[in-house]
């Protein structure tokens, strides 16, 4: 019972998306927080909050997003999928995508590699990323396996 209670209290994928999609567009654009709360008639803490998905954005105040952003309304639902196909996505990589977005080096790391525009460099940085976290899991499992014996 205490697992449905964690699961009711959990912001919805949906306003977790959107959350994150107001953070990008902001940063892409260089906007602050309290910029764009002043620009929409809010304090800085409720666009935090809008950002974590800790209180859901009205879709008036999308709308005003949306206009202070300089982007449609669709924009915050990008990389959503179909409503009606199901959920096919898996959740749990998608918070966790979600989390690490989230972090101010997540953003940095989103934000910069699009600028990477040599194929062969962005792959080999992908390889070392993919690297080091095999090493890490590999690492972990080691240690786990060490405190059972």
């Amino acid at each position: 019972m205490t697992k449905d209670l964690d699961q009711d209290r959990a912001p919805n994928p949906v306003d977790r998306h959107v959350g994150l999609r107001i953070r990008l567009r902001r940063k892409e654009l260089g906007v602050s927080q309290e910029r764009l709360a002043e620009s929409i008639g809010l304090t800085f803490q409720q666009v935090q909050k809008y950002e974590r998905a800790a209180n859901r954005v009205s879709a008036s105040k999308l709308w005003e997003m949306a206009r202070a952003l300089k982007t449609s309304v669709a924009y915050f639902y990008e990389g959503l999928g179909d409503p009606t196909a199901g959920t096919g996505e898996d959740d749990e990589g998608r918070d966790t995508v979600h989390d690490f977005l989230m972090t101010p080096e997540g953003m940095e790391l989103a934000t910069l590699f699009p600028r990477v525009r040599r194929a062969p460099v962005r792959r080999r940085l992908l390889d070392l990323v993919r690297t080091m976290a095999e090493e890490a899991e590999l690492e972990e499992a080691e240690q786990v396996s060490l405190e059972e014996v």
